[in-house]
């Protein structure tokens, strides 16, 4: 008898860890048309959604995943593939704030502070993705972030009938953990979606963002900015 209990809890632990990898899977595939990893590629749209993440580890440790964020930022917004660049983080805490962390080193890596737009209410991705369609007016837009969040991002975009493509910047190496998480962060993703049908926990007044710019017709007006370059800034910033 234990023994039957004991099979029938193996095969069903098997069969939900194998939905759980189809579902990862299927929203990987789906996503991946929209996905852009090389900047000449990448099209024109008029704003960038930066998805934010702490600055620094709790042990104090420079966050790469936000370095390679804020670097795939820069090289997007001097290449003139977005004109404006959405900041969407978290402000949960006056000691913590995403958007304003953000800001100030696009602002010190020379992009023009009214080109920079702030969304303190960005708590999750879902939260983020809606806003800019709902508060930000904007229907069209380039997500920046890593890989595994950018098909998550998108898969919510794609439910919500949002456009959106995504500029898919570096991930650190030894991710692993990180991305066994994406797998229950992705299953949280449908369930709000299908399931809960969860929307922004904040929404508030319309705030357009102006589309004032015109499509660039050149490539490149600056050189891309590097991932060295950005931390020897932040050592010669923080010695």
């Amino acid at each position: 008898m234990l023994k039957r209990v004991l099979s029938g809890l193996l095969i069903l632990i098997l069969l939900v860890v194998a939905t759980a990898i189809g579902l990862d899977r299927w929203i990987s595939w789906k996503t991946a048309p929209y996905i852009y990893k090389d900047i000449a590629s990448l099209p024109h749209r008029q704003v960038g959604v930066v998805l934010g993440t702490a600055k620094y580890y709790r042990t104090g440790v420079y966050n790469q995943y936000y370095l390679y964020r804020i670097q795939g930022a820069l090289n997007a917004y001097n290449s003139g593939k977005v004109n404006y660049l959405l900041l969407s983080g978290d402000n949960a805490m006056s000691s913590y704030n995403e958007p304003m962390t953000m800001r100030r080193d696009l602002v010190k890596a020379g992009v023009d502070p009214q080109d920079i737009v702030l969304d303190y209410a960005g708590f999750r991705t879902l939260d983020s993705i809606v806003r800019t369609r709902k508060v930000f007016d904007t229907n069209n837009f380039i997500i920046i972030t890593q890989r595994f969040h950018c098909e998550r991002a998108l898969f919510i975009a794609l439910h919500m009938g949002i456009q959106s493509q995504c500029f898919a910047v570096p991930s650190p190496k030894n991710m692993l953990s990180v991305r066994f998480r994406e797998v229950g962060a992705r299953l949280g993703a449908l369930s709000d979606l299908y399931v809960m049908k969860r929307e922004p926990r904040f929404l508030g007044p319309l705030v357009p963002i102006p589309a004032v710019h015109e499509v660039p017709e050149g490539t490149q007006s600056y050189p891309a900015v590097t991932r060295e370059q950005l931390l020897e800034s932040e050592q010669k910033a923080h010695p």
